[in-house]
């Protein structure tokens, strides 16, 4: 389960990486609700965090350390 969900995470990571690759220009904006490139980058970065973070309520649950 847990190498599903890397592979998971590893292939829409690769996959949306390629696609804001293919815009050089960062001022242009992408998709159906015309986001700038620099803020899809962001959004990327802060949901991997965000996600990140949830990982860390089992862990506390099973080993008791608070994340920091």
């Amino acid at each position: 389960m847990v190498d599903a969900a890397c592979a998971d995470l590893e292939r829409e990571r690769a996959a949306t990486g390629a696609a804001v690759a293919g815009h050089v220009d960062l001022g242009e904006r992408a998709g159906r609700e015309r986001v700038a490139i620099p803020v899809l980058t962001v959004h990327r970065i802060d949901a991997y965090a965000r996600h990140c973070g949830h990982a860390d309520l089992p862990r506390e649950c099973a080993d008791g350390r608070m994340g920091r």
